[in-house]
């Protein structure tokens, strides 16, 4: 478990998931965008099985959310732009934790992955619907790699990627993007887009959820 676990907290995101750095006022946009997740070769058949094959993105305004299901149990990442902090819910085999993350956590986390180089090509692509600019994303350091990621900047601001360090200076929402962690590399790739009416509940967290921080949450899995 604690290395699907560490898979997951990964994405916030998802954690998306989401958009840039803050270089832009958010878009009026409130809607859930729906992705396919594709993995490569470097996990086993079984443990594909078991992890995620979609993802949702719920947008309102400066706020996001992300939920995934996987063989184990769901989890949901809930990201407020404006604040810059985070709640990771987790309900895994019968247990529920809220893990959350400040701004200052935030970017201690990002200070790791500092050497990233974005390049904005004038390639597009069409996705759900909606004209992406194709940019690529280069790291550098103990992890050096190189991924393709289509954004547009139609459905929200570059706030929503702060707490994504790899992502953070993408100007827009991805709608196909690729992560890897844990030596597992997943694909993102967005279906549907549907703007409709979010509660504010959605962005809240529920009862019977066990509060905790990240580190905490963190030692019960040895760190």
């Amino acid at each position: 478990m604690k290395t699907q676990t560490r898979f997951f907290l990964m994405l916030t995101l998802s954690a998306f998931i989401f958009a840039g750095y803050g270089k832009a006022e958010a878009k009026d946009f409130t809607g859930i965008i729906v992705y396919n997740i594709t993995y490569g070769d470097d996990i086993d058949a079984q443990t594909a099985a078991m992890m995620p094959k979609t993802m949702k993105l719920i947008i309102k305004g400066n706020k996001s959310r992300v939920e995934m299901s996987m063989g184990m149990g769901t989890t949901v990442v809930i990201f407020d732009a404006e604040k810059k902090d985070a709640v990771t819910l987790m309900d895994m085999m019968g247990q529920k934790f809220a893990m959350t993350m400040s701004t200052k956590e935030i970017e201690a986390q990002n200070a790791d992955v500092s050497d990233v180089d974005v390049e904005v090509t004038g390639e597009t692509k069409e996705i759900a619907g909606y004209t992406c600019k194709k940019a690529i994303v280069k790291t550098k350091g103990d992890n050096p790699g190189e991924h393709i990621v289509y954004f547009t900047d139609q459905l929200g601001s570059g706030t929503m990627n702060y707490n994504n360090p790899m992502f953070k200076d993408i100007d827009g929402v991805m709608l196909e993007y690729s992560s890897a962690d844990e030596g597992m590399t997943m694909k993102f790739s967005a279906i549907k887009v549907e703007k409709k009416k979010v509660s504010d509940n959605e962005f809240e967290i529920p009862e019977g959820y066990k509060v905790m921080s990240m580190d905490e949450f963190s030692n019960m899995f040895g760190g």
